[in-house]
């Protein structure tokens, strides 16, 4: 303690209340509840208006609320991915030392957990083929925004454009954009010709001021983009770093990115490890090793301990901003360390084969059914001439609003994308339900 009471606030904050005075003063406020902006609506009053019920009153009416949410069966895709998680990875990532855990600054009571870190990183290194990788970012919005400030970090001369192909999903757009705003950077679109990058459209837009040239692979539309190389050329030509928006799945089956020359790969890993959340995620970030010291989060190594035994602990911390503090590569505090770790599992579950015959699977399931959807009259699937992976994207004679809507009503979810134009998604999960889903989808849009 530094002074004060201790009973009045929290012991982990233990100011006094001359500090506190202090601080309030340097702001220009004079309490404490000047500094948040809580609206009357949700400001608590000292009443929680809550009705006393039993424990199994409590269940009973938790039971109803919960019965009000539509049963759907989910066809939808662009960015948030289900896969068949196995029971094995609920029951090992739900032991107490592994759910608990916290950032493992303590190695010498966290090696099983660090480890498991360290297997993860090492998966995502032989996916990608590029030497680093962290334990981890948010989601792949987030690590697309530190790839960004990573490029301005380490590009030999100055420059502040981030280019990103028009077709970028506008919530990774948004968080780029928050991120990258404070050092001053601006994000800039290029052109896409059906669904994948118009290479003409990115030389043109390319100059000696762009620090990062970003691509995705499967594109948000699904497509396999096929000028991976030649937009790394375009960018490597103009000294600025290229980085490539994937995923595990996708990464057992499609071109290493280290032989495309992708300097920075990012994305979703909790494509594996979890069902879709549709917020909660896992970004993936690995990148070239002349850069680990750029690197933002966590990073595990492998050391000796004083009887040199294999030891394994968080290396590198003089990045991070609980040592730097405004001069660390990232501000990210927190990671999704225990995600990860289900995501190594799951990996593990699979194996080498296994993961290759799920990616296999995304190709074939979703090429199965764009040509029984296809089959139907009115419908053209899938509208780009492109190789797909997981989802593709339908058009329709009638408009598309109400028959989403009518598909919604008959239990299933897909995704609007145009007037005309339907986004459906595919994988193991939902494999099942194709028959009735055309059956449906063929009485709605006629």
């Amino acid at each position: 303690m530094t002074g004060g009471n201790a009973s009045a606030g929290s012991p982990y904050a233990p100011h006094t209340a001359e500090e506190t005075a202090a601080m309030l003063d340097a702001v220009g406020v004079e309490s404490e509840e000047e500094l948040f902006d809580i609206p009357d609506p949700v400001r608590f009053d000292g009443e929680f208006g809550i009705q006393q019920r039993t424990e199994q009153a409590t269940r009973r009416e938790l039971q109803r609320i919960l019965g009000e949410n539509r049963n759907l069966t989910e066809f939808l895709g662009r960015g948030h991915y289900s896969h068949y998680v196995p029971s094995l990875v609920d029951h090992l990532a739900d032991r107490s030392e592994f759910l608990t855990s916290y950032t493992q600054y303590q190695p010498e009571i966290t090696q099983g957990f660090l480890q498991a870190l360290f297997e993860y990183q090492s998966m995502l290194v032989e996916l990608t083929g590029l030497g680093i990788v962290n334990a981890s970012m948010y989601d792949h919005a987030t690590a697309l925004a530190e790839s960004a400030l990573l490029a301005a970090r380490v590009r030999k001369t100055s420059g502040n454009r981030v280019l990103v192909p028009d077709s970028l999903l506008s919530e990774r757009r948004s968080v780029l954009e928050n991120y990258t705003d404070g050092p001053g950077l601006v994000v800039d679109e290029y052109g896409t010709d059906d669904a994948n990058v118009d290479v003409d459209s990115l030389a043109e837009a390319v100059d000696e001021d762009t620090v990062l040239v970003y691509a995705e692979n499967p594109t948000t539309r699904g497509t396999i983009e096929e000028n991976l190389a030649a937009i790394g050329d375009i960018a490597h030509e103009n000294d600025a770093l290229f980085c490539l928006g994937t995923d595990p799945v996708a990464l057992a089956l499609l071109q290493e990115p280290a032989a495309v020359g992708a300097d920075v790969v990012v994305g979703d890993a909790a494509t594996l490890g979890l069902p879709t959340s549709y917020g909660m995620g896992l970004g993936l970030f690995a990148t070239r090793e002349e850069f680990v010291r750029q690197v933002p989060g966590r990073l595990i190594g492998i050391s000796e301990d004083g009887d040199d035994n294999r030891a394994y602990t968080l290396t590198l911390q003089t990045r991070e901003q609980h040592i730097r503090r405004e001069r660390a590569t990232s501000n990210i505090c927190t990671n999704q360390a225990w995600v990860a770790l289900r995501t190594a599992m799951h990996i593990a579950y699979l194996g080498s084969s296994g993961l290759i015959e799920l990616a296999e699977k995304c190709v074939t399931l979703a090429d199965d059914l764009a040509g029984r959807l296809d089959d139907i009259n009115g419908v053209q699937a899938p509208v780009n001439d492109r190789h797909h992976f997981r989802e593709f994207v339908v058009r329709t004679d009638q408009p598309a609003p109400p028959i989403v809507a009518d598909l919604e009503e008959r239990g299933f979810a897909v995704h609007e994308v145009g007037e005309h134009e339907i986004q459906v998604c595919v994988t193991d999960v939902n494999e099942h339900a194709i028959g009735e889903f055309v059956t449906l989808f063929e009485e709605v849009a006629n």
